[in-house]
């Protein structure tokens, strides 16, 4: 794939090798976005060339859609039950492995299926990973019904967490509002850094008309970084690996 840019080599890199990770019979849930995306296509080529039998559940009808397409059979995961393993990318990483994630709208779906888990592993690129979360936008999904009262809520969240005057925005695609698989809303929060991360989770989803918040704490085993020049490196809660080929 010498024609991939040097970002998608490294989502690719990170791809191949959560791939590896990959047994005959697992159950495994698919993430959202677009490493996840090569992953999916390179777990299809796994499992033709294999002739591994797997079963999966994926956490959007993009995932869904494009399993498919390459000859992975979907199922639900209330057909499946628990699973052994879920691969996913994020939009941040942090030391302790935990997660902002949601850039691609599936965060709900994506948290139930890594919380049924035995295993989440995350594939993402060196940009990936940060000191402190909050640079990328905090994705927050909303009901549609009195999402700008919540707005406002979660605006007296941030005031008493010393996150005031940070921007709210409602999520737009097409000029309308972007709604998820479930119907949703999603508001953005551009934090900047988050310092409790734990203590904004839980505040945020004590709100009446928050579904859920794109902080994945506490959830992430493994983080696989993929490099331009196709290595990629591990990140464990003991920290960073040397890279492998």
């Amino acid at each position: 794939m010498s024609d991939l840019s040097p970002a998608d080599t490294a989502k690719n890199a990170a791809a191949i090798a959560a791939v590896r990770l990959v047994e005959d019979g697992m159950r495994l849930g698919l993430g959202t976005g677009s490493t996840a995306a090569f992953m999916v296509r390179r777990l299809a080529e796994r499992a033709a060339e294999e002739g591994l039998s797997l079963r999966c559940a994926a956490t959007s009808q993009a995932t869904a859609d494009l399993a498919e397409a390459h000859g992975l059979k979907i199922e639900t995961l209330d057909e499946i039950g628990w699973l052994d393993l879920t691969l996913d990318g994020a939009d941040e990483v942090d030391p302790d492995l935990n997660l902002i994630k949601g850039g691609g709208g599936a965060l709900l779906r994506e948290k139930i299926v890594a919380k049924a888990s035995d295993r989440m592993v995350v594939m993402a690129d060196g940009n990936k990973v940060v000191e402190t979360l909050g640079a990328f936008h905090l994705p927050v999904e909303v009901i549609g019904f009195g999402w700008q009262i919540t707005r406002e809520l979660i605006q007296r969240v941030l005031d008493s967490s010393e996150l005031d005057h940070r921007p709210i925005l409602l999520r737009q695609r097409n000029e309308a509002p972007y709604r998820t698989d479930e119907g949703n809303l999603i508001l953005d929060l551009a934090l900047e850094e988050i310092h409790d991360p734990e203590r904004l989770s839980a505040a945020l989803n004590a709100i009446p008309g928050v579904v859920e918040n794109g902080l994945f704490l506490h959830i992430c085993d493994l983080a696989i970084i993929g490099r331009p020049d196709g290595s990629v490196a591990e990140l464990t809660a003991e920290g960073m690996e040397e890279d492998e080929a």
